[in-house]
């Protein structure tokens, strides 16, 4: 399993680089998602402030990825951070 926080190296410079957050799972009933969040990982993250003055950490997870998790094709993806 990677390590919390790994950067993952970019193939050419265009493409972004991804902070592990954590991982998204079916629940064993299999009517929820579960997920799993590293604090270490989820502290290191950017944020952004909304107008309100709310702070936000902005994640993300592959829709294709997740419809395989749903499906059963799959059992668990990865949720991240995109770093420029």
């Amino acid at each position: 399993m990677p390590k919390n926080n790994e950067k993952m190296m970019p193939e050419n410079e265009d493409e972004m680089t991804n902070i592990l957050v954590g991982y998204v799972r079916k629940s064993n009933a299999g009517g929820a998602l579960k997920i799993s969040i590293n604090t270490a990982a989820f502290s290191d993250c950017s944020t952004y402030v909304t107008s309100d003055g709310q702070a936000y950490v902005p994640l993300v997870m592959s829709l294709n990825a997740l419809e395989k998790v749903l499906s059963g094709e799959r059992a668990v993806t990865t949720v991240t951070q995109l770093q420029d």
